[in-house]
């Protein structure tokens, strides 16, 4: 059996609640800078929670002619912009074979707004008043098929749905495409946009969004604090281009990082909890490490799924620690969410970002926020303040709703 390919990082982009550029979102992950506000997209005074980490001052019409964003929902705009970012970073245009080039995406709920416009006009108007194209701009696929057809690529077309873990496992498929030589470059990440009535309230209802910190909404998100109380939903899109390292060797890109391993499992365990013992996600942490030839030693930096929620949060430390043995307590670990909030499909594809950036630049983002940790959040959780450091490899971890746990690790590239 041939040796699998290596594969690289090539190109990055980024529309996310503190920033709708790379530059932009870094300077504010550094800067410790919140994204969190009261919900301006619609009237949230019925809901309990009334905090969202939006997206700001956002112009589809920078990144595609006006008649093309009236043809997408909010998630696919958010993908197109971070797809052309990444594209124009990695300096691909004309220097990649269609055939050979893929997108592969994750995204959560798809198009909430656009869905939920239509019920509204299906309650109050009949079905023949239900918009020509609420199909293609709802369903979740739509945005890595618009991200094809505006360059051309005709490779594998897909969209990963595993709740908060897409983004992540966007990538470990990408990574496994590109492996086993059935594509030279992929676009990839995750996208969302679900900051609606509808939404939340779903969420709400299901006790998983904070309530207690509508007055001071920057504070709501806070991983692994003793007194966080659920988490705030974001949106966004990060965008990441693969590819393998010969191609790009080939045409002189320029290297971020190695994406070096994938690890997935399930949980059989519960429709919204995590495994309490946290063996699920440490499974897909030893299995990411094992892909990578890699030892817990060789790891700096975990950007942990760090959800703000009762559950998750010390259910993550339990599996960092199964996972890592002694090196559990010389790792560094951070929640970028306490900034972004959680950008559900989009996170992964937001965090992996973070991890590349992180060995890029020697640099750990904090977790603001977090005052005193809660019962068991015992790791080395980065508290307020980043740190300037080497990175040599990091890890994201994506834990999500239906038992899916996702993990990516991206190392300094070597030749």
């Amino acid at each position: 059996m041939a040796m699998a390919r290596r594969v690289v990082v090539t190109g990055l982009g980024v529309v996310c609640p503190v920033g709708n550029s790379m530059d932009a979102m870094w300077a504010s992950l550094r800067a410790g800078k919140s994204g969190l506000g009261p919900v301006t997209m619609f009237d949230a005074s019925r809901l309990d929670s009334r905090v969202a980490a939006e997206v700001k001052d956002f112009d589809p019409e920078t990144y595609m002619p006006p008649k093309t964003a009236k043809r997408m929902a909010r998630f696919s705009q958010f993908a197109v912009a971070g797809a052309v970012q990444a594209w124009t970073d990695a300096k691909l245009e004309g220097a990649c074979d269609p055939d050979r080039a893929g997108v592969i995406l994750g995204n959560g709920i798809g198009g909430n707004e656009v869905d939920c416009e239509a019920h509204e006009r299906l309650l109050n108007m009949g079905p023949n008043r239900i918009p020509a194209m609420t199909i293609p701009k709802m369903i979740v696929n739509e945005a890595a098929g618009n991200i094809s057809m505006i360059y051309g690529l005709r490779g594998r077309i897909h969209t990963v749905v595993t709740a908060c873990a897409s983004g992540t496992d966007a990538i470990g498929v990408a990574l496994d495409a590109i492996r086993m030589g059935r594509l030279d470059v992929a676009v990839t990440g995750g996208c969302e946009s679900a900051i609606t009535e509808y939404a939340m309230g779903g969420f709400c209802s299901l006790k998983a969004l904070s309530t207690q910190y509508n007055d001071c909404p920057e504070k709501a998100s806070r991983p692994f604090d003793a007194n966080r109380d659920g988490f705030v939903m974001g949106e966004g899109a990060g965008i990441l281009i693969l590819e393998s390292l010969e191609h790009a060797r080939a045409r002189g890109a320029r290297i971020y990082a190695e994406l070096a391993g994938y690890g997935a499992t399930g949980d059989a365990y519960h429709l919204t909890a995590p495994q309490p013992d946290g063996s699920g996600a440490a499974r897909a942490i030893s299995l990411a490490l094992a892909d990578a030839g890699m030892t817990p030693a060789d790891v700096d930096y975990i950007n942990a799924h760090g959800t703000s929620t009762q559950i998750n949060d010390p259910t993550e430390c339990r599996a960092i620690r199964l996972a890592f043995g002694p090196d559990a307590d010389r790792l560094m670990v951070s929640s970028t969410k306490s900034m972004t909030g959680h950008c559900i499909g989009a996170a992964g594809g937001i965090e992996a970002i973070v991890c590349v950036k992180s060995i890029e630049e020697g640099f750990v983002p904090p977790t603001i926020n977090l005052e005193q940790p809660g019962e068991d959040c015992d790791l080395d959780l980065v508290p307020k303040v980043g740190r300037d450091c080497p990175v040599r490899a990091a890890l994201s971890t994506s834990l999500g709703f239906g038992g899916h746990n996702g993990v990516v690790l991206f190392k300094r590239f070597a030749e």
